[in-house]
């Protein structure tokens, strides 16, 4: 090994020294850095007053407000037992009572929300204390489409999702006949106006008369990282080299 692969050699092996000490002295500086708690308030709906329901009507999710055709199901219950509203007893669509695909939980687990968007339709919402004004704020949440049992024909099903007056739009699926579209995952970003703010979720879909159902769970909202802990990986990084240097590890 002639000198020029030697000095190469070295030179990467010092780099690799650099790099270890670098992100353990990153990672040391980003444990010093506060974490901050999910803002939501019975995220997965876990917490309720009387089980499956209605919300606002026959039982109510702790934190949250619904005054419309919105119903809390326990996991297994949707398309078996179903749950009882203002209008009487509501099932939806599963292989549980002959429906096509089976009516699963989300990755969340536990309850879960189904919202009429068609009918007596209106948000489920929770109101949002402690924001900054300014920070950027992430809100990550599962959703999907359904369909009421007993009804016949496809469906769509979304959400219009909305911190202040900042709204976001899921996409919107496609739901065949007796069929269950799955969960899907979604996250927006919204900066705060207000140190308080009423967070909204509005079912969307069609058509009327074949009622659709947008389902919901695992709500959470977090501060996404500051700007200036993205500096912290180059901090460590020369805290490294630093170190090297100061072993005599580096050599011109």
């Amino acid at each position: 090994m002639n000198g020029t692969t030697k000095n190469f050699a070295g030179s990467i092996q010092t780099l690799r020294k650099a790099a270890v000490i670098g992100a353990s002295a990153a990672a040391f500086l980003m444990l010093a850095v506060p974490a901050q708690a999910d803002l939501i308030t019975n995220g997965g709906f876990e917490t309720t007053t009387a089980g499956n329901g209605q919300l606002g009507f026959n039982t109510f999710a702790t934190g949250w407000s619904s005054t419309a055709y919105n119903f809390v199901f326990a996991p297994g219950t949707a398309d078996t037992t179903g749950a009882t509203g203002i209008d009487g007893g509501l099932s939806l669509w599963g292989t549980g009572n002959g429906g096509v695909d089976a009516l699963v939980v989300s990755p969340n687990g536990g309850n879960f929300v189904a919202a009429d968007p068609v009918y007596d339709s209106g948000p489920i919402t929770q109101t949002i204390n402690g924001l900054t004004v300014g920070d950027v704020y992430a809100l990550s949440f599962y959703y999907g489409g359904a369909q009421q049992y007993t009804f016949n024909g496809p469906t769509t099903e979304g959400w219009d999702v909305s911190l202040g007056s900042q709204t976001q739009d899921t996409p919107v699926l496609s739901n065949g006949n007796h069929e269950f579209t799955g969960w899907y995952s979604e996250t927006f970003d919204y900066t705060a106006t207000s140190s308080s703010e009423l967070l909204s979720f509005m079912a969307v879909g069609s058509p009327p008369g074949l009622p659709p159902f947008a389902v919901l769970d695992g709500v959470s909202l977090n501060p996404t990282p500051e700007p200036g802990t993205l500096p912290l990986l180059f901090t460590g990084l020369m805290s490294g080299l630093t170190v090297l240097r100061s072993k005599k590890w580096l050599k011109r």
